[in-house]
């Protein structure tokens, strides 16, 4: 009986209200439950892949510098693989000194004057192989330490120079010490003053000068022209002021006197040979091992590095990039600019001007390269946020740092880039040819100039052609166009440094030395010149 109550309720029971809308609205849950675990899964499988390939995928991973380590064993490594710039290269002897100091000595003779007057720096270096920083490491003596050249004529009528020095008495041991070249290895001469003496009485009254002093038959000292001082160019003035206070007549240098250092010596040529050939190299070497993200100063130190591994010293070095190549000498901009890490658009252009000194001498170049920009590589969440659907807010995906990498330079700016680097190789090729005996200091200026100025970016090239170059990057004669009484003569050594500087864009500078020859055409001693954009 009960059974059939229960199967009599059933048959006449009522089914659930069950809506359409409570079907869609579940029907939909679950498409959006399958969809997000769906993007999840997607979102796994590419996090996995990434790892696997090694792509970065945090933003402090993405930021990382060069390894800048690296950067400089490879350039260290490509210089290092040809070192023979170096064999020709020695020392300068002691003979050489001494066949200065006569060249010296005649020049006086033949300027009217007594004694030609330095103190410790580069024409002490040059003439008695002392510098600054041999005598003083730290600064300047004020205490007057004097080398003094004086013409004597033997009996045979031959010009040689006689040196002496000035030195405090309690310096006098260090100034033996200090290997100064003499001949035949004579104790040097020098003249002592005590502290509380005046230094240039003390000279005047010397042995050096006393037969500037006669007397006359009455017993009364004769009256004769006060003794004539040639004043190096480096001389300080409160020496010189000193030497003319004490009745020294003193004059400044003579376009005689000034040529001995102009004119270089077979041993000074291989040693500039030697000094800028190896800079030049050095600046190939480390080309092909420069990284995108290097800052000026890490290329200039990566450059630096290379240079000191082989024992060259290092004294003035500046990388500039794209628009800081505009100021020839750069600005403030590009010391330690981390902002200018390389990354310029189509082509960056590398200004690089490094100089050094190896056993004395200087180099003084410069190059100007092109360098390729890296091909983009998405990150991989640039990848992933490709194929997301935009309905899921792939924005969150982006990178937010508002700097666009994948930005490049017009294409007339680009061409524009190569156009002037073509003109200014151009000029100085002409200005190559030009340095010949005889050809004026301006003329060879002007050859340059004019093929600069032809192609209308005269107002561009704002610095002199060049200039002379040994121990001092920068000596005379002077490469500029009014300098028209000055006449080149075999020997001389230039640099040869056009260049087109467009402010707020870029610049462009070929820089090289040459050496004057007796005849034909300049012997270039950097090696090789630049062939191309790419081949500096």
């Amino acid at each position: 009986m009960e059974f059939e109550k229960l199967q009599h309720a059933a048959a006449h029971s009522q089914p659930p209200d069950v809506s359409m809308a409570k079907l869609t609205k579940d029907r939909q849950q679950t498409t959006h439950r399958l969809t997000r675990a769906l993007l999840l899964s997607v979102v796994f499988l590419t996090f996995i892949w990434a790892l696997g390939n090694g792509v970065p995928f945090s933003s402090q991973q993405q930021s990382k510098g060069p390894d800048v380590a690296k950067v400089q064993q490879c350039a260290i490594d490509n210089f290092h693989s040809d070192l023979s710039f170096l064999d020709p290269a020695v020392p300068i002897k002691a003979d050489e000194f001494l066949e200065r100091r006569d060249r010296l000595a005649r020049a006086l003779v033949a300027s009217g004057v007594d004694a030609f007057v330095l103190e410790p720096g580069y024409t002490f270096q040059y003439y008695g192989n002392i510098s600054q920083v041999d005598w003083e490491p730290w600064e300047p003596e004020e205490r007057p330490f004097l080398m003094l050249v004086l013409p004597q004529t033997l009996e045979t009528g031959e010009v040689v120079a006689k040196t002496a020095f000035l030195a405090p008495h309690f310096e006098e041991g260090r100034v033996r010490m200090l290997g100064i070249p003499s001949r035949d290895g004579a104790e040097l001469d020098i003249v002592v003053w005590e502290e509380h003496w005046d230094p240039y009485a003390t000279l005047m009254e010397s042995h050096l000068f006393k037969q500037k002093k006669t007397t006359k038959e009455d017993g009364e000292e004769a009256t004769h022209a006060p003794p004539k001082l040639m004043m190096d160019e480096e001389i300080r003035d409160f020496i010189a002021r000193g030497l003319a206070a004490t009745g020294f007549e003193t004059v400044g240098l003579s376009p005689e006197a000034e040529l001995v250092r102009q004119i270089k010596s077979p041993a000074e040529v291989e040693l500039l040979r030697a000094v800028n050939t190896g800079t030049v190299m050095a600046v190939r070497a480390m080309r092909p091992c420069l990284v995108p993200g290097l800052t000026e100063d890490e290329v200039r130190d990566v450059l630096d590095a290379a240079l000191l591994s082989v024992g060259f010293g290092l004294f003035f070095d500046i990388v500039l990039f794209e628009e800081h190549g505009a100021l020839p000498h750069g600005g403030v901009r590009y010391w330690g600019d981390e902002a200018d890490g390389g990354e310029h658009g189509d082509n960056p252009i590398v200004d690089h001007l490094p100089r050094a000194h190896y056993l004395g001498y200087s180099s003084d170049i410069c190059r100007s390269f092109f360098i390729d920009p890296p091909k983009q590589q998405s990150s991989w969440l640039d990848r992933l946020n490709s194929f997301l659907p935009s309905c899921m807010g792939s924005s969150l995906f982006r990178r937010n740092d508002g700097t666009d990498l994948s930005s490049s330079s017009s294409p007339e700016l680009r061409a524009e880039k190569f156009k002037v680097w073509d003109i200014v190789l151009e000029a100085q090729s002409a200005a190559a040819a030009a340095f010949m005996p005889n050809h004026t200091a301006a003329g060879v200026d002007i050859a340059a100039r004019t093929i600069i100025e032809e192609a209308g970016y005269g107002y561009g090239f704002t610095h002199r052609l060049g200039h002379g170059i040994g121990i001092k990057a920068h000596e005379s004669p002077y490469l500029n166009k009014w300098n028209k009484k000055v006449l080149l003569q075999p020997g001389m050594t230039f640099t040869n440094e056009p260049g087109i500087y467009l402010e707020g864009k870029f610049g462009v500078r070929h820089e090289d030395i040459y050496l004057v020859k007796e005849e034909g055409e300049a012997e270039l001693l950097t090696g090789r010149r630049a062939t191309g954009p790419y081949d500096p």
